[in-house]
């Protein structure tokens, strides 16, 4: 254990607070280090970055144009500007990061995009919820519907299958809408299916998907990836102006290139979502109450505030996501059954004392 720099209480190397909080995966670090010797050219005429781009296309398997960028507040954001004009409006889940973890940052570089949250159960949007809303208004005082944003995998933990992708494609065609996708744990919802990343991406009739990289394995750095390619154009400037072209791009890069080999964007993300599976069974053994599906490698769990209490005494961290016992336990790619037995063991003991 460490010590918690906000306080006294010990915090576990290892724990279940997000995806993001973990290190990189030991391939990523070896061609980090690969692609530190010597020189090369800035900001993206390297030939890491050119790999990489090539490398995306070829893991998703259709054409695409591919840019990277530091996080994915800025991939969201600076595709739905691109995506729309400021008197228009994006449907997204009301529990969507684009509603509600981004700062307002669509509607601030979509220059007053309005962003509609809309509701669907266990975090995902229907294409009737989606119907109901491009018909609800169709006059010049309400914003124009323009795009659907879809979390692939949800904030909840779910993942839209290819039947959902369909209907809701099949909606963003008849009523002309682009369709973004955030998929900073679109590995995840891919090792789930066991489909093809093309098959998802095209049911569902995708123009741009964020492509994250930073909670599977990465240190920083997401791929914002065009597949409607004339929405691409001039796009490398939206990024320089919203200060996220990388000086020294190779290392937002080169990552994608050690990701991509032998399919360990894939294998990583399968071992958080079996942890993910594995801690849920061991919960629900002593009746721990799961709230949602476990699709993917989170776990919303009931716990009582003083259960949650004893956790963190014992140094566990972890998000209290819905009211007061509503907790997300999130699981990244390094954990280890060794951490889901301690955490049990240490839960029970802890309801024992309710």
């Amino acid at each position: 254990m460490t010590r918690d720099i906000f306080g006294d209480s010990p915090v576990r190397e290892r724990n279940y607070a997000s995806d993001n909080n973990s290190g990189s995966c030991p391939e990523v670090v070896a061609i980090l280090e690969e692609a530190n010797q010597g020189h090369a050219p800035g900001y993206g005429d390297d030939l890491w970055t050119k790999r990489a781009e090539e490398g995306i296309r070829e893991l998703l398997d259709l054409e695409c144009e591919v840019f990277f960028v530091f996080n994915g507040t800025a991939a969201n954001a600076l595709s739905l500007a691109t995506l729309c004009q400021s008197y228009h409006a994006i449907l997204c889940h009301r529990m969507a990061h684009v509603e509600i973890d981004e700062c307002g940052a669509p509607e601030f570089f979509g220059g007053g995009t309005k962003v509609i949250p809309l509701s669907g159960e266990d975090g995902r949007l229907s294409a009737e919820a989606i119907e109901e809303a491009v018909l609800r208004r169709d006059d010049v005082h309400f914003p124009k519907v323009k795009a659907i944003s879809l979390t692939q995998a949800t904030e909840l933990g779910t993942i839209y299958d290819l039947n959902d992708l369909a209907a809701i494609g099949e909606s963003a065609k008849r009523h002309e809408l682009r369709v973004h996708v955030d998929g900073a744990r679109f590995a995840n919802a891919v090792a789930e299916l066991e489909v093809a990343p093309k098959e998802l991406i095209l049911a569902s009739s995708t123009d741009v998907l964020c492509l994250g990289a930073t909670k599977n394995g990465s240190p920083v750095g997401d791929a914002v990836v065009f597949f409607n390619r004339e929405l691409a154009v001039e796009f490398e400037y939206r990024r320089k102006q919203a200060g996220q072209l990388a000086s020294k791009m190779r290392y937002l890069a080169a990552p994608w290139l050690a990701l991509a080999e032998n399919d360990l964007w894939l294998r990583n993300a399968r071992h958080a979502n079996s942890i993910a599976e594995c801690l849920k069974q061991e919960l629900e053994s002593f009746q721990v109450k799961v709230l949602f599906p476990r699709q993917a490698n989170s776990v919303f769990v009931d716990i009582p505030e003083k259960a949650q209490a004893a956790l963190r005494e014992k140094g566990w961290l972890f998000y209290v996501f819905l009211g007061k016992t509503g907790c997300r336990l999130m699981c990244s790619w390094d954990l280890t059954e060794e951490d889901v037995t301690e955490f049990a063991t240490d839960l029970r003991e802890a309801l024992e004392l309710e």
